[in-house]
């Protein structure tokens, strides 16, 4: 798969032995089509269609999700990139499929989590449109 934004750069590959450690790191298994987008773009941020999105770096998913708290206050929701502004894009992972769902930080709540793509190129297509 070729994830392509309209403006903005993807970075370069993140370091295998960093993305081979990931999902032991977070403690769940990643997607398959999210570890080979890591190994193809560490990150990066840019224009999606309309949408702004900021993809996080490997290193930061940890830290990222640490500092916002997500275990408290949505648990089962692994963050992976933002908006920019005041939301954030995740990994469901008390869903087998594990869809990816839009949330707020402000007031951040499981209630809260807007289902909005079944993978990463579901997610990069919804955008685009």
């Amino acid at each position: 798969m070729v994830y392509d934004l309209t403006e903005g750069q993807l970075n370069g590959p993140a370091d295998k032995a960093t993305v081979d450690g990931l999902s032991t790191n977070l403690g769940v298994a990643l997607p398959k089509d999210y570890v080979e987008f890591l190994k193809a773009h560490n990150g990066g941020e840019g224009f999606i269609g309309d949408n702004y999105i900021i993809f996080w770096q490997a290193e930061e998913l940890a830290d990222f999700n640490r500092e916002y708290e997500v275990a408290t206050y949505a648990p089962g929701i692994l963050l992976f990139a933002s908006d920019g502004g005041g939301e954030g894009f995740g990994f469901d992972t008390e869903d087998a499929a594990m869809p990816i769902v839009r949330i707020p930080f402000i007031g951040m709540d499981r209630d809260y989590a807007t289902p909005i793509a079944r993978d990463l190129p579901d997610l990069f297509a919804r955008l685009a449109d």
